[in-house]
């Protein structure tokens, strides 16, 4: 009877499992947890910045929390169920729920627009200026990048960069509305060009599955030479970009600067020595180790300098 009553639970357990991974595979769970971590930089540099503690804003600091993850998980659902259908053909997406029939499309649309709305309301409550970058990122991301770029143009990259910057700027402005401060413009521009090296690298690690998919990726139209040249050309932008926290603090500009050199540098050697496919994965690997460490750092910095 023992046995007969943890099969049972055992049974009962696993719809509900199944059900999760169904949604976090539907939300792109990953993305949403990278995502947060720049949400919350923003949010801790502004804090900083403005002098701000967290008691002092915790209400708009849950609320801006909570809305963000719901967003950019509307975004992954919408994403999901538009690309569908080259996801059925690439490798790395085909087993993606919306494909397999696990998220119906119509569950999959219900989802995504009632966390969008959730999502937007909840930054509402934190400042309109939160709710106003929130619903600009998920715009964005869906329509210039989802369903027009990414299968139109080899700039597929660059346009959804814009919105892939956005968090950054949804955690200052519920905080802070000085938009035009170095601390958030530097976030935001090294956000933004951070993706390109990232997101190539992707590229030419999938090149023949987006090649089979006909995704306009700049490797698969322009070739590995032309990648690896361009991604450089961005890493030496991340380079400079990073004197844009120097108003702010030496310590994130230094922290921002090695990091950005320390890429550029292994880029080169790495080219040099490495096939292009392995020279990608270094690469990729690289890339989140970078934002990781950046974000670290700024976190850290904004919540540890005012007790000295």
């Amino acid at each position: 009877m023992r046995s007969i009553k943890i099969e049972k639970k055992a049974s009962l357990a696993a719809p509900k499992q199944a059900f999760s991974q169904v949604l976090s595979e539907t939300l792109k769970t990953g993305i949403i947890k990278s995502n947060l971590l720049a949400m919350i930089a923003g949010l801790s540099l502004a804090l900083y910045v403005s002098g701000t503690t967290l008691n002092e804003r915790f209400m708009e600091i849950l609320f801006a929390v909570i809305g963000s993850a719901l967003v950019i998980g509307a975004a992954g659902a919408f994403n999901n169920l538009y690309d569908r259908d080259i996801d059925a053909i690439m490798d790395r997406t085909k087993n993606r729920p919306t494909v397999t029939g696990r998220m119906q499309p119509l569950n999959a649309l219900i989802l995504g627009i009632s966390l969008s709305l959730v999502g937007i309301l909840l930054l509402l409550l934190a400042t309109p200026l939160a709710a106003l970058f929130g619903f600009l990122g998920l715009f964005l991301y869906v329509v210039p990048y989802t369903m027009w770029s990414k299968r139109r143009t080899i700039y597929n990259t660059e346009i959804g960069s814009i919105g892939g910057a956005v968090p950054p700027l949804i955690g200052w402005a519920a905080i802070s509305p000085d938009l035009l401060h170095p601390a958030i413009l530097g976030l935001f521009v090294v956000m933004v060009i951070w993706q390109m090296p990232h997101f190539y690298a992707i590229a030419i690690r999938r090149h023949d599955e987006y090649k089979a998919a006909n995704v306009p990726m700049l490797p698969v139209v322009k070739g590995f030479r032309r990648t690896y040249v361009q991604t450089n050309i961005y890493l030496v932008a991340l380079i400079a970009a990073s004197f844009l926290f120097v108003s702010v603090s030496w310590v994130i500009t230094v922290v921002a600067f090695l990091l950005a050199f320390a890429w550029l540098i292994m880029s080169i050697v790495g080219h040099k020595r490495m096939e292009p496919k392995k020279w990608a994965t270094f690469m990729f690997v690289f890339s989140l180790n970078h934002l990781v460490l950046l974000f670290a750092v700024i976190i850290g910095f904004s919540m540890l300098a005012p007790l000295f």
